[in-house]
């Protein structure tokens, strides 16, 4: 009789899987001598010389904050363009190296251009300069077209120039006359809507200031009224950025109030002789006792010199005691071409003269930047 087999003695192959006794994994490599060998880790590459590990953020951060630095307009240009100079040995040394050589611009030049940054200032609106004087023949009107003329032909707006005078003014004979029609004829055309519409009653200068001449009937122009001028202004305003005035010489003339009330600036006239100063500071004080005083501290007085040679004065000490009232003081001396009284054409000034108009000019244009100063006065009435 053969002895019975138990589950328990029999091979593992032959137990049923869900009664096999756990056994543990066998491992064949260690029987052979197969055991891996453990494993070299690869050189490191080697450090930059300046390197920096990268900045090492928390989660709790709502993003990479960047280390700080400077800002990109704060980065300097290590090789910056310069112009090329205009005159003088500088410009000759560029022009025989075919530019190899920049010398930069001369300090004038360097000045010259601080001027021109700011006569060409931006202007909000329109801003309205009047140039009086209470003595004739001391360059009032010559200093509207020379002043309009330097502003029209540096600036990329529109710039005019009105006649206000009611004894004939002679402003439109300073520029070549391209239409007969006056402010009269512009108040009297209903059909303005455009600009061409205006442009058909004035005459332009080469410098492209456009000049609007008035009436040339004496009877007609002494009736040229303060309503009528600030109808005239009306229209003008929708058109041009500066309006210039060519104001008359008389202080009580009708138009006058309408010129003083809608100035933003005033441009005072004198001859650098005693009679001259005497006139300008007895329309200071004109302008003080009329309520128009607002203008003193902001205008410029501009002494022209009517007659070649120096004045028999003291310029220096003539400009001392405007000063002590007004904001700045020009002076502009004889200029051959000026003297004529005919058609003024800025290419046609003196160097000398040229440079004045234009610091005039960027004297001016200082107070574009604020309110105009008509606004001003209204808001200071107001007040009180």
């Amino acid at each position: 009789m053969k002895p019975q087999t138990h589950l328990s003695d029999a091979p593992p192959w032959l137990v049923a899987p869900d009664t096999a006794a756990p056994s543990a994994d066998i491992d064949l490599s260690a029987i052979v001598g197969l055991a891996p060998e453990p494993a070299i880790a690869a050189p490191a590459p080697p450090t930059p010389a300046h390197y920096a590990p990268p900045p090492q953020y928390s989660h709790a951060q709502h993003g990479p904050q960047p280390p700080n630095g400077p800002a990109l307009d704060q980065v300097a240009i290590l090789r910056k363009a310069r112009r090329a100079p205009a005159r003088g040995w500088r410009r000759a040394v560029h022009a025989l190296s075919a530019g190899a050589i920049n010398p930069g611009e001369s300090p004038a030049e360097i000045e010259y251009q601080q001027l021109l940054d700011r006569l060409r200032r931006p202007v909000r609106g329109d801003y309205r300069v009047a140039v009086l004087s209470l003595k004739g023949g001391v360059g009032k009107t010559t200093t509207t077209i020379g002043l309009g003329s330097t502003f029209a032909s540096l600036r990329g707006d529109r710039v005019i120039a009105v006649d206000a005078n009611p004894d004939l003014g002679t402003l439109a004979q300073r520029v070549p006359q391209q239409t007969a029609s006056t402010v009269r004829d512009l108040l009297a055309d209903d059909a303005v809507h455009r600009y061409s519409d205006v442009r058909a009653h004035t005459s332009q200068a080469p410098s492209r200031l456009e000049v609007l001449a008035s009436e040339r009937d004496p009877a007609a122009a002494e009736a040229f009224s303060e309503t009528e001028y600030r109808g005239v202004l009306d229209v003008l305003q929708r058109f041009y950025n500066i309006i210039l005035t060519d104001c008359g010489t008389g202080m009580s003339h009708s138009s006058m109030r309408g010129v003083l009330d809608t100035a933003d600036a005033l441009v005072l006239v004198s001859s650098p002789a005693l009679d001259g100063a005497r006139s300008a500071g007895a329309t200071l004080d004109w302008l003080t006792g009329h309520g128009y005083g607002h203008l003193i501290g902001g205008a410029v007085v501009v002494l022209s010199s009517a007659r070649p040679g120096s004045s028999t004065i003291d310029v220096d000490q003539l400009s001392q005691h405007f000063l002590t009232r007004c904001r700045a003081v020009h002076t502009i001396g004889f200029d051959d071409h000026l003297a004529e009284g005919a058609e003024i054409d800025l290419e046609l000034l003196g160097k000398h003269t040229r440079r004045s108009f234009v610091e005039i000019a960027a004297t001016i244009a200082d107070e574009f930047g604020g309110p105009p100063r008509r606004e001003r006065a209204r808001t200071t009435d107001a007040d009180a």
